[in-house]
């Protein structure tokens, strides 16, 4: 079944050296397309991407059997753990899994910084949370050969600041909104937890378009929230999917822009068409794309 739901990475001008970085460290990885932005402004560039001009535009990868797209473009947004990504390595399908795991724990650590340290902990034997150079985060469990098993990449929502102690609510809210969804695992907090709430979600996972979420309310303080620096990129059949969508995701208005839209918990979604290739090859794509809000498959 193909992937409907896609993580999207935002890079300052390097995407093409952090694609390469990963696909050489991560299993099963490879490149799989890539785009690049028109040669003029005639065609459709703006001003504050002139000097883009030719230079790559996206770069589609799979690792671990997850398709993600890396967005070459400029410093305007950074990273932060608000959405990292679990790595589950199950030893119920690798014998060498503890070892797996302290393989890619160390090489996502170089030129990277510790969240959580490779450890033991109560709910894993081995699990650490690690920043990597390029301030993408990521998760690392040893799972619980006993448990039900989930892929390797999981993307993770932790709610923190204004967010904390929604968690449960948005998990909720995306399972109304998407097809193919369910409730999997819920843990709670049983007391006060920093600014979580006794009863809110220490950790919960769930489906939508069948592919799996976890999600968490965060029991330590942070400035950081939600941005566009992982935006999450979702494939419609057609405008009248792309319609529905959009009607309930947006709530942002001046984050309306080329398809992408922010919903009420500042979640960046990308609400495209899933020939969406096949239209930027039109003449005239990309210009048509700049002046869209919600896109209009027929303004292609």
């Amino acid at each position: 079944m193909a992937q409907k739901i896609t993580p999207n990475l935002w890079f300052d001008g390097n995407a093409k050296a952090a694609v390469d970085y990963y696909v050489s460290i991560f299993p099963d990885a490879k490149i799989l397309a890539t785009t690049n932005y028109p040669q003029t402004a005639e065609e459709g560039l703006a001003d504050f991407q002139l000097d883009l001009a030719g230079d790559i535009l996206t770069i589609d990868f799979e690792l671990g059997g997850m398709r993600f797209t890396a967005i070459n473009a400029g410093p305007e947004f950074k990273p932060n753990p608000s959405i990292s990504f679990i790595l589950n390595f199950d030893p119920s399908t690798d014998d060498a899994a503890a070892e797996h795991q302290k393989e890619l724990w160390n090489r996502l650590l170089d030129g990277g910084e510790v969240l959580m340290p490779l450890d033991e902990y109560p709910f894993s034997k081995q699990y650490g949370w690690v920043q990597d150079r390029y301030g993408f985060s990521w998760q690392l469990i040893l799972t619980d050969p006993a448990g039900e098993p989930r892929p390797f990449i999981v993307p993770a929502l932790m709610f923190a600041g204004d967010n904390n102690d929604h968690a449960e609510e948005a998990m909720d809210f995306y399972v109304s909104v998407f097809k193919d969804s369910k409730i999997g695992n819920k843990a709670r907090y049983p007391d006060d937890t920093g600014p979580a709430k006794a009863g809110s979600l220490m950790f919960a996972d769930f489906i939508i378009e069948n592919q799996w979420f976890a999600i968490m309310d965060s029991g330590t303080e942070h400035e950081f929230n939600f941005n566009e620096a992982v935006s999450l990129s979702v494939a419609c059949k057609d405008q009248a999917e792309i319609d529905d969508l959009w009607s309930k995701l947006s709530t942002v208005p001046e984050a309306e822009q080329c398809g992408w839209c922010k919903d009420k918990y500042g979640v960046s979604w990308q609400i495209i068409p899933e020939n969406m290739d096949e239209l930027m090859q039109r003449p005239g794509a990309f210009a048509h794309l700049m002046e869209m809000h919600k896109l209009e498959i027929d303004k292609f």
